[in-house]
């Protein structure tokens, strides 16, 4: 492993320097504990994160919403502080789900971002194809990320990184002082804020032990969109480093916390592997399959005898 390709690993007893000294680093236990050791002084450029959505998961224990969005205030206020003037926080959420009603996380906790004086810049609908097929209600196919900065103009955006094809690149003015000239940007358009984006389900090239993984595409954009080479990026919720393996991907610094050590194991090897150039992802502008050119599209005949009898 060259010294550019490694990530520092630190435990729950490691002291907090071993992270200051290093471009990559895991730290194996609780955000909260971590946050507070560091000096409360502007360190991130970039805040990505999914949280814990409260649902029950292995990696998590369920509490009253009440509770849940005090714990998530408590991590929030000590994010703020180490958050760069010119920087951004994205939380990436679902929604809390109790007796089959629906509490949407991001609608619960704008009112905690905006008590920290955050502006919401975007609320990013992210739309995807699968899961799980709801009885009573319409099955949820989106989730959230909600892209805050602090009250300021000045802070980074990087629209020519991450600039999405023109739907008519050759389109020009109809008429005034640039008539006949084209009227796009030559770089594309600048994307429009649902972003289409596959999940990690079983058979996605992302797949690893984690039941809840976001995919790197996904944070891809926002890191890209959203900070410069060199910048050092923060997850406080880490799971299996997806943020990690996507800032190493485009030459930003990382630090991420996470309290399964497991998970840890395999954040860090999907960093080292970014680093290297080997991590196997799918690229936030791949172009989505066509599913209607598989055979498994057309209706079986056994369908359609039922529909003739």
């Amino acid at each position: 492993m060259t010294a550019r390709a490694s990530v520092c690993v630190t435990s729950r007893t490691s002291k907090v320097t071993e992270v200051l000294i290093s471009d990559y680093a895991l730290w194996a236990g609780d955000s909260e504990k971590f946050l507070q050791a560091l000096p409360p002084m502007p360190l991130f450029d970039l805040v990505v994160t999914s949280p814990p959505y409260n649902i029950g998961k292995s990696y998590e224990k369920k509490t009253p919403l009440g509770e849940y969005l005090a714990w998530q205030t408590k991590i929030i206020g000590e994010i703020i502080p180490r958050l760069k003037g010119s920087g951004s926080l994205c939380w990436q959420v679902g929604n809390y789900i109790e007796n089959g009603h629906i509490a949407p996380l991001d609608i619960e906790l704008v009112p905690i971002f905006r008590s920290f004086n955050l502006k919401l810049r975007n609320r990013i609908i992210w739309h995807f194809g699968h899961g799980m097929h709801n009885k009573k209600r319409f099955s949820g196919r989106y989730e959230v990320v909600l892209w805050f900065t602090k009250d300021t103009d000045d802070y980074t955006f990087n629209l020519d990184d991450i600039r999405v094809p023109s739907k008519y690149p050759g389109k020009r003015h109809f008429k005034g002082p640039k008539a006949g000239q084209l009227s796009g940007n030559r770089l594309g358009k600048n994307p429009e804020d649902v972003w289409n984006i596959p999940n990690v389900k079983n058979a996605h090239v992302e797949k690893t032990q984690h039941p809840c993984q976001f995919p790197v595409g996904l944070v891809e954009r926002l890191v890209r969109g959203l900070s410069n080479r060199g910048d050092l990026v923060f997850d406080p919720f880490a799971g299996v480093a997806t943020t990690g393996a996507a800032a190493a991907l485009h030459g930003r610094r990382f630090w991420g916390c996470e309290k399964t050590r497991d998970y840890v194991e395999t954040g860090k090897s999907r960093i080292v592997n970014a680093l290297n150039g080997t991590l196997q992802y799918r690229p936030h502008d791949k172009p989505l399959y066509d599913h209607t050119q598989s055979k498994l599209s057309l209706t079986p005949d056994e369908w359609k005898e039922d529909e003739t009898a």
